[in-house]
């Protein structure tokens, strides 16, 4: 009887680079490009966001020419005046109260929302409440923006004493509720990952149920977690619509959750359809959208650090 030729007989180019027929060359070639194309739109986004913004801190015949110092560190933002001042600082801090101060009401709720579904809940309960949580997800911006400016802001206003019901507070609620569902939705795939083996050997050895959460799967999956709670924060940080309905709109800086503040989404979509083409307030407005982008950016690069670090500590 014969006996097959050796794998090793084959050539290792063909091995490690099989031959493809025409019909998977075609599909291989179409989405390198669509890689290709997100990639290249990604990188004009930015060059174009980037070179207008250059406009403001470059003299010209428009005027511009401000200082780096000023843009960033100053708190006055008056570009409408005679003599107008651009600086962002009020405009970023407002940004990061309304934004951190949702996490921490969004962060506790949708890992304990994780938590039930993937270690609590039974399976029709799961089967209904978990497309319920990220239906909520599915809520246009704007009508939750018409909940908080309608209903949130006159209870506030008349429950709290307040000279108005549009602040930080109530911007931060409904930011909430729109990155619960994100937050709620990774982190409960982040814990649904951890093998059953890991579970059974911790209720092998003793532990209970509410043990096993704390010390085994939450820490398990604190990679996810982060990435979720990140991802959440990235998702107020980047909403427009309601921070202009419900925060405010005053350019100054927090002192407390009852205060107003415009944050840079809010600036951007309330000032650039009423702005010169060419002007130093155009120009402004886009170095406002890079601040943004970086700030977005930074925490991406947080989440993939994050979980890159946990995965490797843990």
């Amino acid at each position: 009887m014969t006996k097959p030729a050796p794998a090793e007989d084959a050539p290792r180019g063909e091995l490690l680079h099989p031959k493809l027929s025409p019909a998977e060359q075609g599909v291989r070639v179409f989405f390198l490009l669509c890689a290709a194309s997100a990639l290249g739109q990604m990188l004009l986004i930015t060059v174009f966001l980037f070179s207008e913004a250059v406009g403001l801190f470059a003299a010209g015949p428009s005027g511009g020419s401000v200082p780096l110092t000023e843009f960033f560190f100053s708190l006055d933002w008056f570009p409408t005046y005679p003599e107008p001042s651009f600086g962002s600082g009020a405009l970023v801090l407002g940004s990061l109260s309304v934004t951190f101060s949702s996490v921490l009401l969004a962060a506790p709720l949708g890992i304990g929302l994780a938590v039930y579904l993937s270690c609590l809940a039974g399976p029709k309960v799961r089967e209904l409440l978990k497309p319920a949580v990220e239906l909520l997800a599915a809520i246009p911006s704007v009508i939750l923006g018409f909940v908080g400016m309608v209903a949130l802001a006159p209870f506030m206003q008349n429950v709290l004493n307040l000279p108005t019901g549009l602040n930080v507070l109530n911007c931060a609620v409904i930011l909430a509720v729109m990155s619960t569902p994100t937050i709620a939705s990774l982190g409960e795939d982040a814990l649904t990952a951890v093998p059953q083996s890991v579970k059974d050997a911790s209720f092998a050895l003793g532990a209970t149920r509410w043990e096993t959460i704390l010390r085994v799967i939450l820490p398990a999956s604190l990679s996810g977690l982060s990435t979720a709670v990140i991802l959440g924060l990235g998702r107020a940080l980047g909403e427009t619509i309601v921070v202009l309905m419900v925060a405010g709109g005053a350019a100054q800086v927090p002192h407390s959750l009852f205060d107003s503040v415009r944050p840079l989404t809010s600036t951007l979509a309330a000032e650039m359809g009423e702005t010169a083409v060419g002007s130093p307030h155009y120009h402004a407005l886009f170095a406002l959208g890079v601040l943004l982008f970086l700030l977005t950016l930074a925490l991406n690069l947080g989440a993939f650090w994050l979980g890159k670090y946990f995965r490797r500590n843990s």
